[in-house]
């Protein structure tokens, strides 16, 4: 036991640079899915409901409501009503974003300026879209009814969107991590 200690303890520098990669995927990963169909038509409840993002769509909320094309479904007249809103284009430039976020924060391991950057605004971008929980209804579970009343619907129980927008909590404190290591090796 007091060897996996020592491991662990010794360990905090390469774990730090672990947490930097591990932030990378999941920014690469995520961000290049952005450029897909699928994955651009999944973030406009979000985008549209947000104070901070809605701005960027042609639409107002909640008519995309009615053109959601559910994952592995394409429906042509959906398709054109996200075309008309700029929901594409938006996502391919927000994918952008993402990336390069993604690289800053992996380019900590050899440069702790760029790494303090890309840690806050992996920390910046967690927050805003932790503001998601409070502007976008789709992160709660609906009262759909059914043959006896529903008990466990809205604030807190969470739906899949919302479990997925909470999990930012942890991209948050992984930026904030990263970016007081590199704070720490510029003060050095």
């Amino acid at each position: 036991m007091k060897q996996l200690l020592n491991v662990l303890a010794n360990g905090q520098a390469s774990f730090v640079h672990l947490m930097r990669i591990a932030i990378f995927i999941v920014m690469a990963w995520i961000g290049g899915l952005k450029a897909f169909q699928y994955e651009a038509d999944g973030i406009v409840p979000f985008v549209a409901n947000s104070p901070f993002m809605s701005f960027f769509y042609t639409k107002n909320a909640p008519e995309y409501q009615q053109y959601k094309n559910p994952e592995g479904k394409t429906v042509a007249k959906n398709v054109a009503w996200h075309k008309q809103n700029g929901t594409y284009l938006f996502a391919f430039g927000l994918g952008t974003v993402i990336i390069v976020i993604g690289l800053l924060t992996l380019a900590g391991i050899w440069s702790a300026r760029i790494g303090l950057l890309g840690g806050l605004l992996t920390a910046a971008m967690s927050i805003v879209t932790l503001s998601f929980l409070i502007t976008t209804p789709e992160v709660y579970v609906p009262n759909l009814g059914g043959d006896f009343p529903t008990p466990n619907y809205g604030f807190p129980y969470l739906s899949g969107a919302g479990r997925l927008v909470l999990k930012d909590i942890i991209m948050m404190a992984g930026g904030l991590l990263v970016a007081s290591d590199a704070a720490k090796r510029i003060l050095k």
